[in-house]
């Protein structure tokens, strides 16, 4: 034993009581990432992030308070407050760009997945076809035909399924195989060294064209460099997602940013340019 241990304890309590009033009092919030289209350079999807902002222990990562939520039973909660959230915040939005909103793999053991899906999407009046579900790959570690029915009941009222992270964990292309997902999202750390690494490149050159070969959409994460950008539109992956291109962002710092791009962005160069401006 020794004190950090104490002290982990007592802040992992102090968040676990702080979640349970966190959405009546209002701390909670989504920001947005976009994920662009490389050939429009259009807004093609915007990723929903959780955020909290703790009255006394300000801004909390979410890499520390989801998995106390799932922990402590909040996580269905919290989730079907981010289905509704963020349904309504793509209501604003054009037509065609779509939400994207993160799933844990703890809720697809639940029941209450599929009813908060249809109730955020009855809520707002979003089309079913503009919201997709990110999951990664360790939904399928205990998988007993429960995940692939659930999976199945969602797609068949018309939502997009995303494979989040794929390239890392226990990446199989056996998903790919048994699993039909709209989206495949390719881990930032093969993109990262895609312009000084062959191997890297590889790999994710082949997964864009095994995409390209199902049908299957694809978005290279972790974008931050130009030359990032550039290999990834040579590679044929057909969306892109990061820092280069922007930050996630308030729901209406979107919106302005939306409005301003208007119809005539041309390319993702251009779009580079407006974000710098």
């Amino acid at each position: 034993f020794d004190w950090s241990m104490k002290e982990r304890q007592n802040r992992t309590y102090d968040l676990e009581m702080g979640l349970r009033s966190a959405m009546a009092n209002g701390e909670l919030m989504l920001h947005y990432q976009p994920i662009f289209d490389t050939k429009s350079g259009k807004i093609a999807i915007c990723e929903a992030l959780m955020r909290w902002d703790h009255p006394t222990l300000g801004r909390i990562s979410p890499a520390e308070f989801i998995p106390i939520a799932e922990s402590c039973s909040m996580i269905e909660p919290i989730t079907a407050w981010a289905l509704e959230q963020a349904c309504r915040d793509a209501m604003e939005w054009d037509e065609n760009v779509r939400v994207a909103v993160n799933i844990s793999p703890v809720l697809i053991k639940s029941d209450g997945l599929p009813r908060a899906v249809i109730a955020a999407l009855m809520l707002s009046g979003l089309e079913a076809r503009r919201l997709e579900l990110e999951v990664t790959e360790s939904i399928f570690l205990e998988d007993s035909g429960r995940t692939n029915l659930i999976l199945s009941d969602l797609q068949r009222i018309g939502l997009r399924l995303a494979l989040d992270d794929f390239g890392t964990g226990y990446s199989s292309l056996g998903y790919l195989r048994d699993y039909a997902f709209d989206t495949i999202k390719v881990d930032q750390s093969f993109m990262r060294g895609v312009e000084e690494h062959s191997r890297h490149r590889a790999i994710a050159q082949s997964v864009a064209y095994l995409a390209h070969a199902l049908d299957v959409e694809t978005v290279a994460e972790g974008i931050e460099t130009e030359e990032q950008l550039r290999c990834a539109q040579e590679m044929g992956f057909t969306n892109v997602q990061g820092f280069v291109l922007s930050r996630p962002v308030p729901a209406i710092e979107l919106l302005a940013m939306m409005r301003s791009m208007g119809s005539d962005a041309k390319d993702t160069a251009t779009m580079q340019d407006r974000r710098r401006a």
